[in-house]
């Protein structure tokens, strides 16, 4: 790996475009190099993992809004939309959407989190839609996946959009589509201008993940799709794009990142330091990543661990006067009580902002001993009594060597969880604590395939055929093999009986 600086050019200085980020960006995914057997083997678990999440959220109204929106833009022989069947299919970048909010719906796929926070996953939609709409093999979608994953993690590496209140999306459209440009092959210059219309196009504020927490939530990583498969397809037709897009006197950097604010408080020049592979490194950052066995924020997962073991301690949960967590910055700052969101403690938020809440979750997580997709964020089980009298009992509080340990570059120091000191009524205090997930690669039972595929039918049970489960995973435990024109393989379908229509709209 290399260490690539980028900071902001004056106009007047021209930057060349070997030294601009997007052009090395652009590079990476250029570079023909093999593909590792590992990292090809952790794409094809992602696959299923993607998979099994959007089927779970299959009739779920944004969801259902998503597909049929897809329906308006049926397109023959292009690409799939999870729960219709193969032959019905719709224009990529309309398929990238309806897959896209599938995927991230029950907030259940995988994650990186790093100076920034991502579900790299979310790549995984808009290459798999071009590659079914332009016929290409299952070696050419692995190579695109592996793309789209090694970029996305590095730049969350290395540039923090949180601190600014930009959205993550900034990070993964530019991923996606350096992903769809080494999926068709295109040469340097062309993703070049993807990557940096990508990166101009997707800059939103992070209003999509605070306060009312709406479904915009599971649409934003899938209008990135949408704008990374029209972004290529501009530029395939001999467009540009704004450049330099990182590194220009009014680029992204300049504007919206931290040379703005070291301008505005008089601090030295900002510089961002991003890693990219050498020409000819495999790109291998998909097994630094890790997926979620429970459906909540990431920052949760280790803490829900942490409830199940805390309450075989506990004979009677109405008895805790306080539940302390001390954690690191970002869980304190975004789910927990240092967001300042009213929202976080009220029954009748949304799920979507429930599963932004630690102190929601730990709750019912502590009083259950379960965790289910559906059932623990229920209005009816939000709005339980004593859930909600020992849910406002807790509080949160950043921790000094939690944050360290949050971006510690040593991944056996690196850390998602938390101490938890529980004080009861009775004036003792029970503390323990968890810093990885037990489904985390450090954690007590890391994910693997068996984990994958049992996480794949668990959540399909009853939403689809047997037959239609063994099809599936055959085929993409295949992928390798799988021939030019039948990634549509890939799909999976629903009994037509079971898949809702919504509200008609425009489309």
């Amino acid at each position: 790996m290399q260490l690539h600086d980028v900071k902001v050019y004056p106009s007047k200085v021209h930057l060349p475009r070997a030294d601009q980020l997007a052009w090395k960006i652009a590079g990476v995914a250029a570079d023909k190099v093999a593909v590792p057997k590992d990292t090809t083997e952790m794409i094809i678990n992602r696959i299923i993992d993607n998979a099994s999440v959007a089927i779970a959220a299959i009739n779920r109204r944004p969801v259902v809004s998503a597909r049929d929106m897809a329906r308006g833009h049926a397109k023959k022989g292009a690409a799939t939309v999870f729960g219709m069947p193969s032959a019905k299919t719709a224009s990529p970048e309309w398929a990238a959407w309806a897959n896209g909010t599938a995927v991230r719906e029950l907030d259940m796929h995988d994650t990186f989190l790093a100076a920034d926070y991502s579900h790299p996953g979310d790549n995984i939609p808009p290459i798999l839609a071009v590659a079914q709409c332009m016929e290409k093999s299952g070696k050419d979608l692995i190579r695109g996946i592996a793309t789209g994953y090694e970029i996305h993690i590095d730049l969350v590496r290395a540039i923090c959009l949180h601190e600014h209140k930009i959205d993550h999306i900034a990070h993964l459209c530019p991923a996606q589509a350096a992903g769809i440009g080494t999926l068709l092959g295109l040469k340097q210059e062309v993703i070049y201008q993807a990557v940096q219309q990508a990166v101009h196009v997707s800059f939103t504020t992070r209003q999509s993940r605070k306060g009312e927490i709406s479904s915009w939530k599971a649409y934003a990583p899938a209008h990135a799709g949408k704008l990374a498969v029209e972004a290529v397809d501009r530029v395939m037709r001999g467009e540009g794009a704004p450049s330099p897009i990182y590194e220009g006197e009014d680029s992204v950097m300049a504007w919206m990142l931290s040379a703005r604010t070291a301008r505005d408080k008089g601090l030295p020049e900002a510089v961002y330091h991003v890693p990219l592979p050498d020409a000819g490194e495999a790109k291998r950052a998909i097994l630094d990543s890790y997926t979620k066995e429970h459906s909540a924020e990431y920052q949760s997962q280790a803490l829900i661990d942490l409830a199940f073991k805390m309450r075989e301690k506990i004979a009677d949960t109405s008895q805790i006067e306080k539940i302390i967590l001390h954690t690191s910055h970002h869980t304190h700052y975004v789910i927990g009580t240092g967001a300042n969101d009213p929202q976080k403690m009220d029954p009748k938020a949304s799920r979507e902002t429930l599963d932004h809440s630690i102190m929601y979750i730990f709750t019912v997580a502590l009083q259950d001993g379960t965790w289910h997709h559906v059932d623990s964020y229920a209005p009816k089980r939000a709005s339980r009594p004593d859930t909600v009298e020992l849910w406002h009992k807790m509080e949160t509080r950043e921790d000094a060597e939690w944050t360290r340990r949050y971006h510690s570059r040593d991944p056996n120091e690196l850390a998602f969880g938390g101490r938890v000191e529980i004080l009861m009524k009775d004036g003792s205090k029970l503390v323990d604590e968890l810093a990885v997930a037990n489904a985390h690669p450090n954690g007590a039972k890391p994910f693997a395939r068996a984990d994958y595929i049992k996480k794949f039918t668990t959540l399909t049970d009853g939403i689809i055929t047997a037959r239609e489960s063994a099809r599936f995973l055959e085929a993409v435990q295949d992928l390798p093999k799988l021939p030019a024109g039948e990634l549509y393989r890939l799909n999976v379908a629903l009994p037509a009986s079971k898949l809702l229509v919504g509200k008609p709209g425009i489309f």
